[in-house]
């Protein structure tokens, strides 16, 4: 089934003056999608708060006359919505969340690790020198086509490369559902060029490596100063890791912006939809395919190869593609096993426990 991804267009409309003061709530996100799971009795017994900030054994969460620390008992992230329980803060209800960003966790285990939830646009930062990785960013717009988020690459240090233009058309040959924009990270760019997504109830994400500028650009937005930042290493053109913990910060103008630690791993998993948008235009032709299950390899019939050999496609965009689709059809299945295990074992101590009781 073929998604709607109009909403990922730039709205070109000037956005509408807010006619009333935005409460705190207002500038956290809370939106309908979240207000229609909860009654009025709900709100009074237990009042909505937004996690802003995930510490090792706490979690900080803030809603309206509300900004506390609870124990790490909800199964949540930054960005989760939950109904704040003030007599049994650890059994707040977690809402149903409107996005989620995961990956597999790194290292050997097959766990998901949560990145953020309930995001409405995804900035995806890369800088014009030797971080740019074109397999990377696809990694990013992946992830948020999945989470059905909308995906902008934004492109910074351009004033410290001879030529930009290199890096900008590649970024802009990625998928035509993403918006690219240029910008100076240090200055006023950031307000304007972003406008446009930047809107109350909203939430952002900046996403990339270390030393992109994305604690850069959430200040800039924030209206803050208090952000770390530093600059990226002269040697190879790596960035630190500045932000270390991902939080939530509010802008005067009524939407929320989540920093994120610069992430050089991401591994997908439970993202094909994600990945399919991306690369849409191949799933097309691979549909043409003589055999359902074609690995696009040497099978008769392969429209793929058919569409190489005549140069109508990209061999090194068709390499990164089979390998992100391997890749996600690798980690997902092994996560649906561990699930099933985990569900089979679930039954039989449920069994054991039942018999023990005759």
């Amino acid at each position: 089934m073929t998604r709607d991804f109009s909403q990922f267009l730039p709205n070109q409309s000037k956005a509408q003056k807010t006619e009333h003061k935005l409460s705190t709530l207002d500038i956290l996100g809370w939106q309908p999608f979240f207000a229609q799971q909860v009654s009025a009795e709900e709100i009074l017994e237990t009042p909505p708060v937004r996690i802003i900030e995930i510490h090792r054994n706490s979690l900080h969460v803030l809603g309206e006359d509300i900004d506390t620390l609870i124990p790490s008992g909800p199964d949540a992230t930054v960005g989760d919505w939950l109904l704040y329980n003030p007599k049994l803060p650890n059994s707040s209800k977690v809402l149903e969340r409107k996005s989620v960003f995961q990956r597999r966790a790194a290292g050997t285990a097959w766990d998901l690790q949560l990145i953020a939830a309930n995001v409405d646009t995804a900035f995806i930062v890369s800088s014009c020198n030797q971080d740019f990785n074109i397999a990377r960013l696809e990694r990013y717009i992946a992830l948020a086509l999945e989470a059905e988020v909308t995906p902008v690459i934004i492109l910074t240090k351009i004033d410290l490369c001879e030529d930009a233009t290199p890096y900008i058309e590649q970024a802009q040959s990625i998928s035509d559902l993403v918006t690219v924009v240029t910008l100076d990270a240090r200055g006023e760019e950031p307000q304007q060029k972003l406008a446009q997504w930047c809107r109350p109830r909203q939430t952002l994400v900046f996403l990339g490596s270390s030393g992109v500028g994305k604690s850069t650009l959430t200040n800039a937005l924030a209206g803050k100063s208090d952000i770390a930042t530093q600059a990226v290493r002269e040697d190879d053109d790596k960035g630190r890791h500045t932000t270390t913990t991902r939080q939530l910060h509010m802008s005067p103008q009524g939407f929320t912006i989540l920093d994120t630690p610069g992430m050089r791993e991401i591994q997908l998993t439970d993202a094909a939809a994600g990945v399919s948008d991306l690369f849409s235009d191949y799933q097309e032709i691979a549909h043409q395919c003589r055999f359902r299950d074609c690995k696009h390899e040497t099978e008769p019939g392969c429209a793929i190869q058919a569409a190489l050999e005549t140069e109508e496609i990209d061999s090194v965009r068709v390499a990164r593609w089979k390998k992100l689709v391997a890749e996600e059809q690798f980690n997902s299945s092994t996560l649906a096993q561990r699930k099933s295990k985990d569900k089979s074992l679930g039954k039989l101590i449920k069994q054991v426990k039942k018999n023990s009781r005759k």
